[in-house]
């Protein structure tokens, strides 16, 4: 197995993650929640509604059918919109500020 290149073509949407409720709307946080989709169910539905997965403002991911991920503030979540497809993506503080992602509130 080799190694390989990892990108997209379409825009993601995204939310900085923060426990100020002022910072992180619950609207904002219903965006995200609700882009969330059970990639293992054929009818891909919303995965916070099948209990497989999801975002709470208690600074965790749940990942469908994978589990639980830690948010740390400045972290970046994101979901994959195209084709809905739904999947989240987190990406770290430091990774945000220091690597070669492009994050645009």
């Amino acid at each position: 197995m080799a190694t390989g290149t990892l990108a997209t073509s379409g825009n993601l949407v995204a939310v900085t993650w923060s426990q100020s409720p002022a910072v992180l709307l619950p609207a904002d946080l219903a965006a995200i929640m609700n882009a969330i989709l059970d990639d293992q169910n054929v009818a891909h539905p919303m995965a916070q509604i099948s209990g497989t997965g999801g975002f709470v403002r208690e600074g965790f991911l749940y990942v469908p059918n994978r589990g639980p991920l830690n948010i740390y503030p400045g972290d970046v979540i994101a979901v994959d919109t195209a084709s809905n497809v739904g999947w989240p993506i987190l990406v770290s503080a430091d990774a945000i500020a220091n690597g070669t992602w492009t994050y645009t509130p």
